[in-house]
């Protein structure tokens, strides 16, 4: 008996996912011109569905649709760095404050991404080294279980990985400095100290205000 063929999803949902890869890996870059036709051809879709994809996405605010045009790709502005980073101060500083006392459990799942991400990094894949980024704070946010502010939190996912991409591509050095600062914020919870996490936190963190201002060069 021949296996059941794997259900591939909607139309609409195959080219949402390969536009939005795109865009979040940069594969298609901040300011690129799509149309529906060269999207039509690349996800073997009619182009309703492709319209029906651009919608959602421009309601997310990756693109922005030009009617007869097509879709332009809107590139990381540095209102929505400075935005982004506002918030996730706020939640992570006070989720790692109360990750403190750390149990086992975290402690092993947080060393497990750090090595994940160090492999990545080895490996050149900068996508995935976003990921894994973005699951080792998400980790912590998660660890104090407040489901509202976890959610709250899983709405930048989109805008997080797009920035962290951005940015090791511009600032290649910087891999280097977020894995070292990974491994202070688990060596401070590790010990138990919930304000040496906090300061580490502000300070990685924070550094994107940095950028968003033009003071990283």
């Amino acid at each position: 008996m021949s296996p059941a063929p794997v259900k591939q999803p909607p139309a609409a949902e195959r080219v949402y996912i390969h536009v939005k890869q795109g865009v979040l890996e940069r594969r298609y870059e901040g300011g690129t011109l799509l149309t529906e036709g060269e999207l039509a051809d690349a996800a073997g879709v009619s182009r309703t569905p492709v319209r029906e994809a651009l919608l959602r996405l421009e309601a997310e605010g990756l693109i922005r649709l030009y009617p007869k045009k097509g879709a332009l790709v809107l590139p990381v502005s540095a209102q929505e760095i400075a935005d982004v980073v506002e918030t996730r101060l706020l939640v992570e500083e006070h989720a790692v404050r109360k990750a403190v006392p750390a149990p086992p459990g975290l402690i092993e799942r947080l060393e497990a991404l750090l090595a994940r991400q160090k492999e990545q990094a080895a490996a050149g894949d900068l996508a995935a080294v976003s990921v894994t980024d973005r699951c080792f704070h998400a980790e912590i946010v998660r660890s104090g279980g407040n489901e509202i502010l976890s959610r709250l939190y899983d709405q930048l996912r989109d805008r997080q990985l797009r920035m962290g991409v951005a940015v090791m591509h511009s600032h290649p050095d910087r891999i280097a400095k977020t894995l070292s600062e990974h491994q202070e914020i688990l060596d401070a919870l590790r010990s138990g100290d919930p304000e040496a996490a906090a300061g580490v936190v502000n300070r990685h963190v924070g550094w994107f205000s940095h950028l968003a201002r033009g003071e990283v060069r």
